[in-house]
């Protein structure tokens, strides 16, 4: 039985509301030492003693600023500010600029490299935080961060963005984010978090410098890491963008056509925006048709040989219930729609904790808990808590639509 638009709207906000930002401000912070606890388990017992990454870290400022900046609430804005101050208190490198990419639980730097994709969701969470409060200070960070970036992390021989650097922006091999024992010095999850941090600076700060760049790292993914041939995108590349894989990952699929028309959509270029649409649902009917099992869930990797990691990580499903509706907005395909209603009913059914809430890290196939693990450096509310967000605003405006209908 499918919902409207208002009824779904209002299971995702208090999933958004009640579920997930109440965990964290109930169980993340750390009044002892500050800023917020690295490691959280199932039952909202931190781990005093976890090291902090700046992933966590910035994906906790930027939740708790969409959520002060969409519903006015001074919580959200207390623990926005909380996660601000401790980013530019702890990771903020004083000598070389961006930011640590692992500190300890005293906030003493443990890893001191900077992580490209870190630096990506430094811009993130602070844009989003200047879009929230109107910082001059964070923006002024953020445009730091950005131009550091451009400085350091561009090739400009072969475009796009290297990967990982030491402290003092220095070119060095550290592979980490890399999978599948792949070394790769492009990859394509780099590249999508950084056109998806360009973005929202571009919405409090849309100068040339950074229009210019906006416009070519769009220009890269749609004609470099999306395969054309089967609408998926190429996950590893070496400098000179030749192909490392043929892994797929349905999660950064379905989450990359929706940051596509997104970035597109911003810029306001009308042929980029088409382009993106195209390359949206072109990437939306992939993955529904190869990788939704019959249960709503999305599974996580395949190859060009099949399935080779059945089970369902929470921000997957996180992304194909937006991807999906974005894909049914772009054109009113009720195919879309089902499946992303069949990702909220797996993740409300398989994911969400009723018991101590937020969601469990992952489930097997069958969705049993394979991982109930709450925080740690890459568990987080960003993708979940977007989701529930996007899904609201879009479902609002969905609802408005069924109402004005004749």
């Amino acid at each position: 039985m499918s919902l409207t638009a208002a009824a779904w709207q209002e299971e995702i906000e208090r999933e958004w509301k009640d579920g997930i930002l109440r965990f964290w401000m109930t169980h993340a912070v750390d009044e002892e030492r500050g800023g917020f606890f690295g490691e959280i388990a199932e039952d909202g017992t931190p781990n005093p003693s976890a090291r902090r990454s700046l992933v966590l870290n910035t994906r906790l400022l930027w939740t708790f600023s969409s959520a002060y900046r969409t519903t006015g609430d001074q919580r959200y804005l207390d623990m926005a500010v909380r996660a601000y101050r401790y980013l530019t208190e702890k990771f903020t490198d004083p000598v070389h600029g961006g930011m640590y990419w692992m500190v300890d639980a005293d906030g003493e730097p443990v890893e001191d490299k900077k992580q490209v994709y870190g630096q990506a969701f430094a811009v993130y969470a602070l844009s989003e935080y200047v879009r929230a409060t109107g910082s001059e200070q964070a923006l002024t960070q953020s445009i730091a961060i950005f131009r550091n970036m451009e400085r350091h992390a561009y090739d400009r021989v072969h475009g796009g963005y290297f990967e990982a650097l030491a402290r003092d922006w220095a070119r060095f091999e550290d592979y980490s984010l890399s999978h599948h024992g792949v070394k790769a010095e492009k990859t394509m999850n780099n590249h999508l978090h950084i056109m998806e941090a360009y973005t929202n600076l571009y919405r409090v700060w849309p100068e040339g410098e950074l229009r210019q760049q906006m416009t070519a790292v769009i220009e890269l993914t749609l004609e470099r890491i999306v395969n054309g041939a089967n609408g998926h995108f190429h996950l590893f590349f070496d400098d000179a963008w030749h192909v490392q894989s043929d892994h797929i990952s349905y999660g950064h699929d379905i989450e990359g056509s929706w940051l596509i028309t997104e970035a597109a959509d911003v810029l306001g270029d009308a042929g980029l925006i088409e382009r993106a649409k195209e390359a949206a649902v072109r990437m939306a009917a992939a993955t529904l048709a190869e990788g939704v099992d019959a249960d709503g869930g999305l599974w996580n990797e395949g190859t060009s040989e099949g399935l080779i990691d059945r089970n369902k990580d929470w921000w997957p499903q996180a992304e194909a219930m937006v991807g999906f509706f974005n894909a049914y907005q772009l054109t009113g395909e009720k195919q879309y729609r089902e499946a992303a209603l069949g990702a909220w009913r797996f993740i409300r059914e398989n994911l969400v904790d009723a018991q101590y809430g937020e969601w469990y890290w992952s489930v097997t196939e069958k969705g049993e808990p394979l991982s109930r693990i709450k925080a740690n450096p890459w568990k987080c509310p960003y993708h979940n808590g977007r989701a529930c967000l996007e899904m609201i605003e879009r479902l609002a405006h969905d609802a408005g639509e069924q109402k004005s209908a004749p």
